[in-house]
């Protein structure tokens, strides 16, 4: 009977791409990594694969509350020797590797994860002020991986990395916050000004984030994207139409702004 063991920080991994990764994970023989459904690009003989709630039907739960699948997939290595199992990122961006080990438990943003080590948890956590829940573009629940491997994120664009220290506080366009250590405190704070809340284009609210931790930002939101091609596409179809609706327009994308803080 095989028994599994934990990828640790010492396992041999690598990111392959420039704007539309991949990370390509080594195993050894009785060795497995976690993945989000959906995420595997190919395996190597020797790699099976199992797709699970991993922990039960709570488990399943908690992922899809944070925008990740219900199901899970497990692979792992029952051959002899050593194999690849790779896994790509959803959209152009780039894989951050994470030693939770090393650095402790992270929060990230939604539909980040992307794989991780076997016996990591993925979890979710609420905020600790109401007013980031209701305001912050991460939304009430973000999602918690803690345990002692590594874990791999993704993000839009180009990754900047940030370590604040204790105190030092760093005011972030909600949408561009990527994952940050546990150890940082994070609050929303209203943009402020009537010309830079119609006209200034930021949205609302900033995420401020307070140190000590490393803080993880992207400079291309999925979302930010997703709203360029939406917009796109209807100038393609109806020329200046969506631009007709002036004020009404804008209100709309006040409204938009106040319901998903981006």
């Amino acid at each position: 009977m095989w028994e599994r063991t934990k990828m640790t920080h010492e396992i041999d991994y690598v990111i392959k791409g420039d704007d539309m990764q991949a990370v390509v994970v080594t195993l050894d023989p009785n060795e497995a990594v976690h993945a989000e459904a959906g995420a595997m690009l190919y395996m190597e003989d020797g790699i099976t694969m199992e797709t699970s709630t991993e922990g039960g039907l709570l488990k399943g739960l908690k992922r899809a509350i944070v925008g990740e699948s219900f199901f899970i997939t497990t692979f792992e290595h029952k051959g002899r020797g050593r194999s690849d199992v790779a896994f790509a990122a959803p959209y152009p961006g780039k894989i951050i590797p994470i030693d939770l080990e090393k650095e402790g438990t992270y929060l990230c943003q939604k539909d980040a994860y992307l794989c991780s080590a076997w016996g990591i948890d993925i979890s979710i956590a609420l905020t600790k002020k109401l007013g980031s829940g209701l305001f912050g573009g991460e939304g009430f629940i973000l999602q918690k991986l803690s345990g002692d491997g590594l874990a791999f994120v993704h993000a839009g664009g180009t990754v900047l990395e940030r370590t604040l220290a204790p105190g030092e506080s760093l005011r972030v366009d909600t949408g561009c916050l990527v994952a940050f250590q546990e150890s940082v405190d994070y609050d929303i704070q209203f943009v402020g000004g009537f010309k830079n809340t119609l006209f200034g284009g930021e949205g609302l609210f900033f995420a401020v984030l307070r140190g000590p931790g490393k803080v993880y930002l992207q400079t291309l939101p999925f979302s930010r994207l997703a709203d360029r091609i939406v917009k796109a596409s209807g100038a393609t179809r109806g020329g200046s139409k969506g631009e007709s609706r002036g004020i009404a327009g804008l209100g709309g994308n006040i409204l938009k702004d106040l319901i998903s803080g981006d």
